[in-house]
Parts: structure tokens; C-alpha cells; sequence
């Protein structure tokens, strides 16, 4: 069973920073690209920041700048830096993973995590 795990997520004021991270763990074969989402109330869940196994990086284009995301092949692990939060940042921010488990199987899956909320607020 694969599963990933977000932790980092709070209150926080506009200006701040927080750090978000995300672990995969479980009978894993090979992690491929990793990346965060997020999903405001009454909206759909948007990108916000992708990397590959190789370190290419991906970032909307309200976030460049402003948010680093990062990867820790050895520990199955990504991280999402956020600085300089705005309000409109405020969402629920999802982990997100396409993994090979280790059971033989020779296709990739797509795997969420349970999200974590950000609130940006004075």
C-alpha cells in the first residue's frame, strides 16, 4: 500500500512563509514526478509546482518566484518553500505522486495525498 503524507501547513500572515512537505512511503518500486496542487473553496484543484526525478521543475505562473519546490530522491520526500504569501494563496495544498509500487507491476499510478490547509490571513 502506498500512501503520501502532507505536513507544514497553517495560519499564517500575509508576507510570511511556510514550508510545506510531503512523504511517500509503502511498498514503493521507483518515484517519478512529484509535485503540490491546490484547491480554494468553490474552485477546481490547480497546479501550483511540479519536479521530475531529475530535478525539472515546473511552477504556475501566480507562484514563480515566490515558491521553491524541491525533491529528496533517497527519502521518497518533496518539499514546497512558500515565501511571501498572499491571501489568494489560501487553499488546500495537495501532495501528489506518479509511483510504481513494488508489486511486479510495470505501469505507473497517480497518488494523492489527504491535503493540508494554508490559510494566509492578517
Amino acid at each position: 500500500q502506498v500512501q503520501l503524507v502532507e505536513s507544514g501547513g497553517g495560519l499564517v500572515r500575509p508576507g510570511g512563509s511556510l514550508r510545506l512537505s510531503c512523504v511517500a512511503s509503502g511498498s514503493i518500486f521507483s518515484v517519478y514526478a512529484m509535485g503540490w496542487y491546490c484547491q480554494a473553496p468553490g474552485k477546481q484543484r490547480e497546479l501550483v509546482a511540479t519536479i521530475t526525478n531529475g530535478g525539472n521543475t515546473n511552477y504556475a505562473d501566480s507562484v514563480k518566484g515566490r515558491f521553491t519546490i524541491s525533491r529528496d530522491n533517497a527519502k521518497n520526500t518533496v518539499h514546497l518553500q512558500m515565501n511571501s504569501l498572499k491571501p489568494e494563496d489560501t487553499a488546500v495544498y495537495y501532495c501528489n505522486a506518479d509511483i510504481l509500487p513494488n508489486n511486479g507491476g510495470m505501469i505507473p499510478r497517480t497518488y494523492w495525498g489527504q491535503g493540508t490547509q494554508v490559510t494566509v490571513s492578517s
